[in-house]
């Protein structure tokens, strides 16, 4: 007996691995399960793994996708935020959902654009992932050619840049350069979890303005 979608749960914080899907059992799989939806996948030739954050994941995820906002609002760069949108290539069999991401350099490529495929698509310029509980899938980025990915776990921010294929760990992003970014992440990401969002927003919009 064929088990359908929406008869599998999984609880937050898990993991489901699927073998052997197809892409268009991907296709499917995506559109059954919607858009507006609390679950996250990865997909590599014919895995599929189907994650549900915890709550504070997605706390952190708009907490530093704020801070990007504000950054780049403040340095006058054009930018389309692309939330955790599905970056897909079916030539490769790749297909992953960063938690969220940035066309920065590649914003004109992409406006208007509410789907991205990366046959014809360029790949964000910047993706995020929280790992809170699961380990950031590098090689599908690797091989999707996204050329920044940021991965925020509990011991706090790590920038990874793509060179030559492969990520290489690094201490500064180019899409920010001469700007801590590290440290000011993990600084006010921890002052959103202590004094709350609002005052730590105004915090670093107070820094933004006395240092940029």
């Amino acid at each position: 007996m064929l088990l359908k979608l929406q008869q599998i749960i999984v609880k937050p914080g898990q993991q489901m691995l699927l073998k052997d899907i197809s892409w268009q059992q991907l296709e499917n799989i995506l559109k059954e399960m919607g858009e507006k939806r609390a679950s996250r996948i990865s997909y590599s030739h014919g895995w599929l793994e189907i994650m549900v954050p915890l709550p504070e994941h997605e706390k952190d995820k708009e907490y530093i996708g704020e801070l990007v906002r504000v950054l780049l609002d403040k340095l006058q760069i054009d930018f389309e935020p692309f939330g955790s949108t599905t970056l897909k290539n079916e030539r490769m069999r790749q297909a992953v959902e960063p938690d969220t991401s940035f066309y920065i350099q590649n914003q004109a490529a992409v406006i208007g654009k509410n789907r991205i495929d990366l046959t014809i698509d360029p790949p964000p310029d910047l993706a995020i992932e929280i790992d809170i509980t699961s380990r950031t899938r590098f090689k599908n980025y690797e091989i999707l050619g996204v050329p920044e990915l940021w991965r925020h776990t509990q011991q706090g921010l790590e920038i990874f840049l793509l060179k030559e294929g492969k990520y290489i760990k690094s201490e500064s992003s180019p899409n920010f350069p001469d700007i801590p970014i590290v440290e000011l992440v993990n600084k006010y990401v921890q002052q959103c979890l202590t004094i709350g969002r609002s005052q730590a927003m105004r915090n670093f919009r107070d820094w933004v303005k006395n240092n940029l």
